[in-house]
């Protein structure tokens, strides 16, 4: 067979290497190709350009006022359903964050924490949100606050132990060394 398409090619060689078509048919052919290349919607697209951006736009901000006005109404029921939890998230967030700050503050190669264990001293882990969505959807259950003031406590706890042994092993940066101590 390939012998047949060598010769086949030998014998026609110079019916290949012709002239071609003339101008004018390519001419005729893209400008038949021109014209259909461009879908209605792209045509549509293209005169009303500046349309269609102030309506994406539009839709944009739309979303994002919808978001943050429902996002803002679910963080005020929890304060208007529970003010003392509200109080009390307050209170042991801010600890918490400054026993990570003092913590955050060791180099990370006097820590002997890897990234896993670090992100899960963090305060809004998976537990806490979850204890978290509970509490929103179950507000009057004592066993879910509970659970909730007695996260807080384990994790301050947690803190402590680690900031101790921190400071056992190592010493503490100056800064660090005093706020710690009047802390204390």
């Amino acid at each position: 067979m390939p012998d047949n398409f060598e010769s086949f090619i030998q014998q026609h060689r110079d019916a290949f290497e012709g002239p071609g078509p003339s101008p004018r048919v390519w001419e005729a052919l893209e400008k038949e190709l021109g014209g259909s290349r461009k879908g209605k919607v792209v045509q549509l697209l293209s005169k009303n350009w500046f349309k269609a951006a102030v309506i994406a736009v539009l839709l944009v901000n739309a979303a994002v006022l919808f978001y943050m006005t429902r996002h803002k109404q679910h963080q005020q029921e929890l304060a208007n359903i529970l003010p003392e939890m509200q109080d009390a998230k307050l209170y042991y967030t801010s600890r918490i964050n400054e026993k990570l700050e003092l913590i955050n503050a060791y180099p990370a190669n006097q820590l002997g924490l890897d990234s896993a264990a670090r992100q899960e001293l963090q305060l809004r882990n998976d537990t806490y949100k979850t204890l978290e969505n509970e509490l929103k959807n179950n507000p009057g259950n004592e066993r879910i606050r509970g659970a909730m003031i007695r996260y807080y406590q384990l994790k301050l706890d947690l803190l402590d132990k680690i900031l101790e042994e921190l400071q056992d092993k190592h010493a503490a940066p100056t800064h660090l060394k005093k706020r710690y101590e009047a802390e204390i």
